[in-house]
């Protein structure tokens, strides 16, 4: 069966791979699956079809089948279940990577977040700049927290695993803080996600919508 997931028309960081359809891209790279792409507006977005595949009118989404899923954790869960690449053999250390998975989605990303909404959303208000210390404080001592189990190893538990492509996906987001750089080892971490060659390939393939030509669409 066909692999289809949604992406941004025109993603609103230019294709810098920090929409999250770049960590379904990647599981899928990691997994050697094919894949189509349905690529929608932000007024698409909030229309009944797309609601129907994801009540949030958020993307991505994937359709395999009769199978519809959303948020980016459910998906590369389902992916790495069902197929080689993202999952260790030993049911433990597989238990361990879906652990890392949820780490990064419910621990680290939720202070990125809130930095990123100061930052952005919230950059023009009163309170930014009493507001955006206390929340630099916190992503850091997570990225302390983090760094510190890490240690000198490449990856979180042994060998890359979805846990890993969940933790450098989300560490991608401090990118433009610059917060990274006080944390070399989760620096390097990173990177080495990045080198990845599945990777390359999901960065390259969203990259590509987003250096073509704007072309104007009717929904």
């Amino acid at each position: 069966m066909t692999i289809t997931i949604t992406a941004f028309e025109r993603s609103p960081d230019g294709g810098k791979g920090l929409a999250r359809d770049t960590r379904v891209r990647w599981a899928l790279e990691e997994a050697g699956l094919p894949y189509g792409v349905r690529l929608v507006s932000f007024r698409a977005m909030k229309e009944a079809a797309h609601l129907a595949l994801h009540p949030f009118g958020q993307i991505p989404t994937y359709e395999e089948g009769d199978l519809a899923l959303f948020e980016t954790g459910s998906i590369v869960l389902h992916i790495a279940e069902r197929h080689p690449g993202l999952f260790p053999a030993d049911a433990n250390a597989r238990a361990r990577a879906i652990t890392w998975m949820f780490a990064a989605l419910n621990t680290v990303e939720l202070p990125i977040l809130e930095l990123v909404t100061v930052k952005f959303a919230e950059g023009d208000k009163p309170w930014k700049d009493e507001r955006l210390p206390l929340v630099e404080n916190r992503v850091r001592a997570r990225l302390t927290q983090l760094a510190t189990r890490l240690g000198d190893a490449d990856w979180l538990d042994g060998g890359f695993s979805a846990g890993d492509l969940m933790m450098v996906s989300v560490l991608l987001r401090l990118r433009p803080s610059g917060l990274l750089n006080d944390f070399p080892s989760l620096a390097a971490y990173v990177a080495r996600g990045e080198a990845r060659p599945a990777y390359q390939r999901a960065f390259a393939a969203q990259l590509a919508i987003n250096a073509a030509p704007s072309i104007q669409r009717g929904s």
